[in-house]
């Protein structure tokens, strides 16, 4: 989904047939300024979604942008201004600082998350627990937040997990029937397999023909033993039960990736808010 689509899809349900309250109260033509202003510390993430909104509604709107995304804010400080009509002011303000306030939670936890770990080689991923039809921005937050992401959905890696793995009847034939199909079907993508014990990984070792290896529900020792086994064949991924107070033990270990799901999932919205000026 892209920019437009999105802003638009969110107006309709938040708008409907009208905004009754600014309808009736504001003349059409009386127009204002508003400011955003920074709550709390954190990792700003959404300005240029919030500006695509404001544009939507006014292409001819001023938007005026002090702090940028990434950016390292405090409390007190204005990320931007809009010159528009009241009505537009009004009509975006809540889709502008919902998406903003999400997506700045996320770069927020996701900048603990690499923070701690910057002295290693390790990168953090995202995973596919992300909210219906706002993903794009969600991992977009995560990239700015000091992350790496993961697959966008089914369709641009295939993931062998421990269902398709049991419902296909073994690692072997699950991995020996994807490059089949991959092969028939002219499909350029990369194959990871989950592992759920050092056996798996060894049986996937022996078949090959794969790019990554998930080490699910490992502790810190039990990666740190398949990444010697795996010894540079193929990436490696931890998965499963890593938070911040275990996640620098993984990254110890000389894993390639780790996959937080909690960098989306368990963010925390930052507190934003759009103030009016009347011009």
């Amino acid at each position: 989904m892209n920019y437009r689509e999105f802003i638009e899809a969110a107006l309709k349900e938040d708008v409907g047939n009208g905004d009754y309250s600014t309808l009736a109260s504001i003349p059409a033509e009386a127009r204002g300024k508003a400011i955003l202003k920074i709550k709390e510390d954190g990792i700003l993430a959404g300005i240029d979604l919030a500006r695509q909104i404001f544009l939507f509604l006014e292409p001819d709107a001023q938007f005026t942008i002090y702090k940028n995304d990434g950016d390292k804010v405090t409390n007190g400080e204005i990320a931007f201004e809009v010159n528009a009509t009241v009505h537009t002011i009004l009509k975006a303000e809540r889709l502008a600082l919902n998406c903003m306030q999400r997506m700045s939670g996320i770069a927020t936890l996701t900048h603990q998350y690499t923070e701690l770990i910057k002295d290693y080689k390790t990168k953090i991923l995202d995973t596919r627990k992300t909210t219906p039809l706002f993903r794009r921005f969600e991992k977009e937050a995560v990239v700015i937040g000091g992350g790496t992401n993961h697959r966008m959905g089914l369709y641009d890696m295939v993931m062998l997990k421990d269902n398709h793995i049991d419902f296909c009847g073994g690692i072997e034939k699950a991995i020996a029937q994807t490059n089949k199909y991959l092969v028939e079907n002219n499909l350029d993508l990369a194959i990871e397999v989950e592992t759920r014990n050092l056996d798996d990984v060894k049986r996937v070792l022996a078949v090959g023909n794969i790019a990554r290896i998930m080490l699910d529900n490992f502790n810190p020792a039990q990666v740190a033993e398949a990444v010697k086994l795996i010894n540079g064949r193929f990436e490696t991924e931890a998965s499963g039960g890593i938070n911040l107070s275990n996640i620098v033990d993984y990254a110890r270990t000389g894993v390639d990736f780790i996959s937080v799901g909690a960098v989306i999932h368990h963010a925390v919205s930052m507190d934003l808010s759009l103030k009016a000026q009347v011009l």
